[in-house]
């Protein structure tokens, strides 16, 4: 596996099927299935680590959002990846940056009522790394179920010309579904963050 931190080094095959897993780190089982289902359509599997701080609302969000880079580099590894992309903050916005993608349709209501540039942050680096990687399939999980269907319409609106699949959610044994700001959780937060699930799992 090769580790790769500018856009300069990016220098991927052209040939066969280039495949995008695109993360925030801080990879757990929930990334495993992404990558697990994307290894054997891929000639070339790139999995990419980048925390966007632009999809942040609050610095202290951005700053106790979890990292750890020497599991990643192992999960990775152990997963298959060919190519990891870990670019630097100045690297996917360096200075003068001033053009943002900013969705509406998908992206409104629901968590941008509550973080309103959130989907402008994530709309945006999904395009850059998409330009970027110029893969022809990129995988997302379906447990951000409207950053998926923004993702989508992004794709569709500006003609990307990629694929995009959904993977189903992963859940730990207790039922909440994986996220790598649950390690963020105290125990009474987890207890309510089950709640939602619980109530959906006696509703079918």
């Amino acid at each position: 596996m090769r580790t790769v931190r500018t856009i300069a080094e990016l220098d991927l095959p052209r040939h066969g099927v280039v495949g995008l897993v695109p993360t925030m780190g801080a990879l757990h089982a929930g990334h495993t299935a992404l990558l697990r289902a994307a290894r054997p359509d891929c000639d070339v599997l790139v999995a990419s680590i980048f925390v966007n701080p632009a999809q942040f609302s609050q610095n202290g969000d951005l700053a106790a959002y979890p990292r750890d880079p020497q599991g990643d580099l192992a999960l990775a590894e152990a997963e298959g990846v060919d190519v990891l992309f870990v670019p630097g903050v100045t690297e996917m916005y360096p200075p003068g940056f001033a053009t943002w993608v900013d969705p509406a349709g998908a992206a409104e209501g629901l968590e941008s009522a509550h973080r309103p540039q959130h989907f402008r942050g994530v709309a945006t680096v999904c395009l850059k790394l998409l330009n970027i990687v110029r893969p022809q399939i990129a995988w997302f999980g379906r447990k951000d179920a409207q950053q998926v269907a923004v993702v989508k319409q992004l794709v569709r609106d500006l003609n990307l010309g990629v694929e995009i699949r959904v993977v189903e959610t992963v859940r730990d044994d207790d039922g909440l579904a994986l996220s790598s700001r649950n390690s963020l959780l105290s125990p009474a937060e987890r207890e309510q963050a089950l709640s939602i699930h619980r109530a959906l799992a006696t509703r079918d």
